[in-house]
């Protein structure tokens, strides 16, 4: 059982190619890998692969906006990213955390709590203390900064989560209230029920930091891997399940007129 994760530090790569390089890396790489991406150049709504368009997204308003609506390969909510998103995404064989003798969503859930939490110790207790799984989201306090989303695979398993560093309350438009929310959400609107991580934390580039850091944290051998290694994993053949949703054709389909440019 290797204890090595290959680490792979991005800034600002699109979240459509970063979905696609997680997807290979689940699909054909036998390595234990950490996504870490500071943020996306543009905003861009990323759902789940089970996820309702109507039910979730704002469709003639990012129609109009051209803001991209992506189906992700795990399942999971919807949610509207930027710049201002950090972006983990674990990519790991089921036998290599001994922690978890299987690979079931909730235990993955919970595991990630104790290997996150080292970043935030190093700014304060006060932080630490108050970071916390809640349901499927990480908060603080009653305040959701992070949401995650998984596949699980026979051998591998993904555990893929969005940090709202910051966020633009414009943005949050392009989403509708999900009809299924958690229950510590007491119906609240994106304003409320949402905080942003740099209202906690001090500084952005030690969070980025304190990610990688948690991997020795855990007993892992972190080693930095270049972009290219995992690119090159994109020419095989695999199941590819990510994709952009046409809204234009969305509309069509339902048989109403397409919003003006």
């Amino acid at each position: 059982m290797s204890r090595v994760v290959k680490l792979l530090r991005l800034r600002q790569v699109p979240i459509l190619h970063q979905l696609r390089l997680e997807e290979a890396l689940l699909r054909v790489s036998k390595d234990n890998w950490l996504i870490v991406n500071d943020g996306t150049p543009e905003p861009a709504v990323v759902m789940g692969i089970s996820g309702k368009i109507r039910e979730l997204v704002n469709v003639e308003k990012a129609l109009r906006d051209q803001i991209p609506v992506i189906k992700r390969y795990s399942g999971g909510g919807t949610v509207v990213v930027d710049s201002d998103t950090v972006f983990a995404s674990l990519v790991f064989n089921s036998n290599s955390v001994p922690e978890l003798p299987s690979s079931f969503p909730r235990e993955i859930m919970s595991w990630t709590e104790g290997l996150y939490r080292p970043a935030f110790s190093p700014l304060g207790e006060s932080s630490s203390a108050s970071f916390a799984l809640r349901e499927h989201d990480y908060v603080m306090g009653q305040h959701k900064f992070g949401g995650n989303a998984q596949c699980i695979t026979k051998a591998r398993w993904v555990h893929h989560t969005s940090f709202l560093w910051d966020y633009q309350r414009a943005n949050m438009e392009y989403l509708l209230h999900p009809p299924k929310a958690p229950d510590y959400r007491e119906g609240r609107s994106h304003e409320h029920f949402l905080c942003k991580l740099k209202e906690h934390l001090q500084c952005r580039r030690t969070f980025l930091e304190g990610l990688g850091g948690c991997l020795r944290e855990a007993g892992f051998l972190p080693e930095e891997a270049p972009l290219e290694e995992a690119e090159g994993l994109l020419e095989a053949k695999y199941l590819r399940s990510t994709k952009v949703v046409d809204l234009s054709e969305f509309l069509r389909e339902e048989g109403q007129p397409q919003a003006a440019p």
